[in-house]
């Protein structure tokens, strides 16, 4: 049962991440399409991308019967990669 929930919720957190980088790609061309403004789009959607790749691939993992545990370098690219989101936000923001 834990593995389905562990699925659910890295498919939980991709949609949210989805709509994140949604909402600020939009938030980026609101002002208009400016070459920081494309720059800040592009840098949002290759670290959504990485993202979805890693959670996919974890959610294939703990769809194996005996799932292996979350490697390091797979916990540190997640971390990495919505660190990196969070900043795109913050020069959204600021």
């Amino acid at each position: 049962m834990q593995p389905e929930r562990t699925r659910l919720a890295w498919r939980r957190t991709t949609l949210s991440g989805t709509v994140a980088a949604v909402l600020a790609v939009k938030a980026a061309l609101h002002g208009g399409v400016t070459p920081a403004a494309v720059v800040v789009c592009a840098l949002c959607c290759l670290f959504w991308l990485g993202f979805v790749l890693v959670a996919q691939f974890r959610i294939r993992c703990l769809a194996q019967p005996a799932p292996p545990a979350l490697t390091p370098r797979l916990a540190t690219a997640t971390v990495l990669g919505t660190v990196a989101l969070a900043l795109c936000a913050v020069l959204l923001v600021v």
